[in-house]
This record gives C-alpha cells, sequence and structure tokens, in this order.
C-alpha cells in the first residue's frame, strides 16, 4: 500500500519559514520524481516544485529563490524548504509522487495547510 505523510504545515507570520515533509512508503522511491503542489481556495492546484532522483529540480517562477525542495532517498522522504512566505502562499500543500518509468503511476498524499497571515 502507497502512503504519501506530509507534516510541518501551519500558521507563520509574513516573511517568516516553514518546512514541510513528505515521507513516502511502498514505492520504489528511486523511480519517482517527487513533488510539492498547492491549492488555493477557488483555484486549481499547481506546481510549486519537484525533483528526480539527481537533484535536478523545477520550481515555480512564484517561488524561485524563497522555497527549495531537497530529497533524502535514504528516507524516502522529500523536503520543501519555504522561506519569506507570503499571504498568496496560503493554501493546501500536497506532496505528489509521479513515476519515471512503465508503468506509469502518480500518488497524492492527503495535504497540509500553510497559512501565511498576521
Amino acid at each position: 500500500q502507497v502512503q504519501l505523510v506530509e507534516s510541518g504545515g501551519g500558521l507563520v507570520q509574513p516573511g517568516g519559514s516553514l518546512r514541510l515533509s513528505c515521507a513516502a512508503s511502498g514505492i520504489i522511491f528511486s523511480h519517482y520524481r517527487m513533488g510539492w503542489y498547492r491549492q488555493a481556495p477557488g483555484k486549481q492546484r499547481e506546481l510549486v516544485a519537484d525533483i528526480i532522483g539527481t537533484g535536478s529540480a523545477n520550481y515555480a517562477d512564484s517561488v524561485k529563490g524563497r522555497f527549495t525542495i531537497v530529497r533524502d532517498d535514504a528516507k524516502n522522504t522529500v523536503y520543501l524548504q519555504m522561506n519569506s512566505l507570503k499571504p498568496e502562499d496560503t493554501a493546501v500543500y500536497y506532496c505528489g509522487a509521479r513515476k519515471l518509468i512503465i508503468p506509469f503511476s502518480e500518488y497524492w498524499g492527503q495535504g497540509t495547510q500553510v497559512t501565511v497571515s498576521s
């Protein structure tokens, strides 16, 4: 059974930092592109950042220079370090796993709320 378990969300003031963690089980972690996505009320889910086993990462333009995605394949865990948080970063953040080889598959975590407010 595949599980992606997120943690680390919460309430933070503008300019603050949070670190999200996503622990995966039931998959061969190195075979997956791991990503963080977010969905704000009334908006579509969007990619925040993703990363493959080589460490190559992609970021949404809105978070470049503020967020850093890192994966630890020994721990089957991916992290999202979020600095200089803004109110517009408020959303439910989801961890996603997308398999890179056939047969393709995709899994999602349950989401964790991040609220940036004074």
